[in-house]
């Protein structure tokens, strides 16, 4: 991961949430149909029991990945990052669930915008293997 373009404390320039339920530590690169973050999972991680980051962890990771994308999409426009939500969670699928210290690699793929709703693919890897996919429906408050 080559020079990413935000890391650590500055994704608070692209998302609204703050600690501790930031699930993104870092966004890697954008493009017109999409996004790669990651996140280390750290001790005390509000989604872990027993070391092991649970499944709503890593949806709550995915969703804030697509709030990383808006919130890049309006930093090129000068605008503040928009506050969104997660509508729909469709065809999860949990392979494992990772642990303390593994970091998460997220790629957001968009499907389909329609005014203020994104349709998107998202697939989460663990040292190459595929932890989880999903669907998932965001609103984006305007």
């Amino acid at each position: 991961m080559n020079n990413p373009l935000y890391k650590g404390d500055e994704i608070k320039q692209l998302i609204p949430q703050r600690d501790p339920i930031i699930m993104v530590d870092t966004f890697i690169r954008a493009d017109e149909t999409g996004a790669d973050t990651s996140l280390t999972i750290k001790p005390g991680n509000i989604f872990c029991d027993n070391n092991m980051f649970l499944e709503p962890g890593i949806i709550e990771h995915i969703a804030q990945s697509a709030s990383a994308y808006a919130g890049y999409k309006a930093a090129l426009k000068n605008e503040p990052a928009p506050v969104g939500f997660i509508g729909e969670v469709k065809k999860f699928k949990s392979n494992f669930c990772p642990n303390t210290g593994d970091t998460l690699h997220t790629s957001i793929r968009i499907m389909s915008e329609a005014m203020s709703v994104s349709l998107l693919k998202a697939e989460t890897t663990v040292n190459g293997e595929i932890a989880a996919t999903c669907q998932m429906k965001i609103f984006i408050k305007e």
